[in-house]
Order: C-alpha cells, then structure tokens, then sequence
C-alpha cells in the first residue's frame, strides 16, 4: 500500500496550493501533455474523450434546434477582419499573423483565426438574397488561436477547441430569440451532463464581446471560489451586415440587413469539470460524459476463474454502459488509486468470494460508498447508482456555490469579502463603468454578469460611490 499512498501524495493539496493541485491533475490523469510551443497543449487520449462526449452531446442539441455544421477557412485576410472596426479593435492584442508563403513575403498579412464572425459574414453576403433564405443557422467545429501572455491547459491556452456558432436572421426579435435559446442550451449542457450549476445573465457593455449589442453568459464556480466563464452568446444586430453589406429581399419588396448572431464553448469546459468536482485524489467525472463509466477491477486475479468472471462481466456490461477492465498484474489497491486519479464515475470488484456468492462489490468514485450486488440485478443497479452520481454531484457543488456567495451592500465589506472570503458577491451597481473598473483596480473582483433569475434589489445604491442603483451584479475574481 505505500506506493498505491505515495501515487495519491503525488497530487498537491488543493488547500495548500491550488494552481499546482489543478496541474498535477490534468498531468497524472492524463488529460494533457506540453508542447514544444509555449502555451500550446497536447490533448491526450483521455483529455479528448472527454471532449468528444461533450461535443456529441452538444451536437445533438444543436441539430435539434435546426443547426448545420460547416467549416470556415483558419486563415482571413487582414483587410477582411478590418471590416468591422470594433471587432478587430478587440482582437487585435491576441491574433497571430502569417507574413510569409514558404520563402515568400505575402502581399497582404493573414490572421490566423481567432474567431470567424467576418468569416461568416463574408459568405452570408454572398447566399443570403431572400427573406426566403432566412434564417441561416450554422455552427463550426474547430480550433482558434489567441496569443495569450499567460496559460494554463484547458483554462487559456494560444490554440484550442471550440465550437462557434454563427446565424443570420430576418428580424431583430428573431436575432435576439436566437441568443438566448443558445444560452439556455449551454445551462442544459453544463447542468445536465457536466453536472455545473451556473448563473445565466448579461454581461455589462465593458465585458461584452468586441463587436456585439449584448453579450449573454453562463457563469460558474470552481474550488477555489474562483468564476469561470464556461460559454458566451451574442446578439450582433445588424451591425456586421452593413459592414459586410449583407442584405436581403424581404416580403415586402424592401432591401434589408440581417440580425446576427454568435455564440461558443471551448475545452475550458474541461477546466471546469476539474475545478468544479475534482478533490485531493484527483479528477471526478460525471458519469455522462466520463470516458469509462466504470471500471472493473478482478481481485486476486490468479486465481482460477477469476479473469474470465471479469471479461464475462465486461462483455455483458459494455452493451449497456462504457466500461474498461484493467487485467493489468498491477496491485489491486494501485488500481483503485489509478481510477480514482482518472475520474472513473465507478468501480467494479470481482474477486473469488465475489463469484461464490454471486456477488460484485460497487463503490462510488464521489462518495467512496462500498455496496455489495448480486450479479442478477447488476446493470439495474449500476443504472441507479451512475444515476445518483450525476445528480449529487450537480447537487454538491450546488451546495458550493450557495456557500461561497455572499451579499454585500457597502465597500469596505465588499474589498473585505474579496480578500478574505472567495466566491460570488452579489452587490447592486450604478451602471457607471468607471465605478465598474475603480472596482476591479481595487480588488481584483470583475463584473461576471447581471442575472436574469436572481435579480431583485438588495440595496437601493451602488456598491461602490453610493449613487442611485437599479442593477444586481455578480461579481468575483476570475480565471
């Protein structure tokens, strides 16, 4: 048992130090590895299984709606992604450009693509003719690439995965419709598969994305009563269509401009699995999107007849669940170890008492909880417990997030709470964003975004000059 202890110590305290708790995850695990490119990551086996199930869960959410999948060029031209002013106002600190062809000097720079609105848009101007031809509702899988000054894998790195979403509609109303279906889609994802509870709401106009009307978040808690923001949906309006001269024949014989519409999540929703469920032995997986649902491990596996029990339950399991047998001659106590570093939702013991009494023995990667099952009525009885993990892990950090909000009505609780007390702060704001940036100079703590469910008034003045206040904002540090 001393090295199956030591393989576990290897994982810092998350208490102690949790930015190095949250490396030795994503590392031991094996989530991850470097690249010879700073800030670059190498997404292992694992790492992207995980990001398969949440792709293939989202994918099927957004066909539901009406979506199609398309692809966009990686490279745009600079006189392209100038188009829109604001936009590549705000891109222009983080995009990466190619000035050469082989041996050759280009004649205009390309962008490698940090995001795709003039993408988009450019190829809208040139379909969309009709009212007949709207609404266009398409949506990307790809990576993008930001040039980053600081990096962590899955939280910010120069290259990673997403999936960018970009509409085009014949109204406003339907434009807006659009942004927040979308929204509420990510709260389904992340609620209901990532077992994360968020906060859904606006952002104010100085978080919004370069280029938008309104920009619509969903907001999260980690361990650390740090926010992550896990997805964002925008609402365009019409401005990139008259930059980009998108127009159509409406019903009534009148020229008219598109509404738009943007919207993604990225591997940063596996950052957020980590911080969000992970603890002092590792990853914790919700069995929807967890690789291996369960894992069996044969006990005294020298013995007659114990490999085959285990590959019979193997065979007979998988058709119902995912499931990986490890008939590796590692210990079984550095097993249980391995699997629970690695997330697995549950674990599967078989050893030879086991089958004398037609038995297996469950126990639960979030609680550790130890049951004892008749091989009869196994897969009845790993559906309800997998059932039960997804749903008091969801109810868990639920728990967390209520524990680590806290409402502020005056300043010097609010820099207090900061310092000392990580998590939310629900506090009321005056709309003035020189309020909004003295606060983050002050304490760190940004504006996450103004609630849509959870907006009532806890003070009549702003949390930071004392003037009249009509808007509930959460705020917190963030990655």
């Amino acid at each position: 048992m001393s090295k199956d202890k030591k393989f576990v110590e290897a994982i810092t305290d998350m208490d102690v130090d949790f930015p190095r708790w949250y490396t030795d995850v994503v590392k031991k695990a094996e989530l991850v590895d470097y690249s010879s490119v700073r800030g670059c990551m190498v997404i292992r086996p694992y790492g992207y299984a995980i990001w398969e199930n949440i792709q293939s869960n989202l994918d099927k959410m957004f066909k539901e709606t009406g979506h199609e999948n398309v692809y966009m060029p990686m490279f745009i031209p600079e006189s392209l992604l100038q188009k829109e002013a604001d936009h590549i106002e705000g891109f222009a600190p983080e995009v990466a450009w190619v000035t050469h062809g082989g041996s050759e000097e280009l004649g205009e720079r390309l962008c490698v693509r940090p995001t795709s609105e003039t993408l988009f848009a450019e190829h809208y101007s040139k379909i969309v003719n009709s009212y007949k031809d709207l609404p266009k509702l398409y949506n990307q899988w790809c990576s993008v690439v930001r040039w980053e000054k600081t990096t962590r894998p899955f939280l910010r790195t120069l290259e990673f995965l997403w999936q960018e979403g970009h509409t085009a509609h014949r109204t406003a109303e339907d434009a807006q419709e659009e942004t927040l279906r979308m929204l509420d889609i990510y709260g389904r994802l992340c609620e209901e598969y990532l077992a994360i509870p968020v906060i859904k709401g606006r952002k104010t106009e100085k978080e919004k994305f370069a280029g938008a009307e309104a920009t619509y978040t969903i907001e999260s808690l980690m361990h650390d009563g740090k926010a992550l923001q896990c997805g964002t949906s925008h609402y365009f309006g019409d401005g990139f269509a008259k930059a980009f001269d998108i127009q159509f024949t409406d019903s009534d014989g009148k020229m008219k401009h598109v509404h738009q519409t943007s919207w993604g999540v990225t591997t940063r929703l596996i950052g957020a699995i980590i911080m969000v469920h992970g603890d002092n032995s590792g990853l914790m997986l919700p069995p929807k999107i967890a690789p291996k649902q369960l894992v069996i491990i044969p006990v005294a596996q020298h013995k007659e007849g114990v490999l085959e029990k285990a590959n019979e339950l193997k065979n007979r399991l998988s058709k119902e669940f995912r499931v990986q047998l490890d008939d590796s001659d590692k210990k079984p106590g550095w097993k249980y170890s391995e699997y629970e570093m690695k997330g697995v939702p549950l674990r599967v013991e078989i050893g030879p008492k086991d089958i004398e009494k037609n038995q297996a023995v469950l126990v639960r990667r979030d609680t550790r909880e130890k049951v004892f099952v008749s091989l009869d009525e196994l897969e009845t009885k790993i559906t309800e417990i997998l059932d039960s993990i997804q749903k008091d892990m969801l109810e868990a950090a639920r728990t967390r997030q209520t524990e680590k909000t806290s409402v502020v009505t005056d300043y010097d609780t609010f820099k207090e709470t900061v310092a000392n007390k990580p998590g939310f702060i629900k506090a009321m704001w005056c709309e003035d964003r020189a309020c909004e940036e003295k606060i983050k100079e002050e304490t760190g703590a940004t504006s996450r975004c103004m609630p849509f469910h959870d907006k009532e008034p806890i003070a009549d003045t702003c949390i930071c000059c004392g003037k009249p206040a009509k808007k509930l904002v959460y705020w917190g540090r963030a990655y």
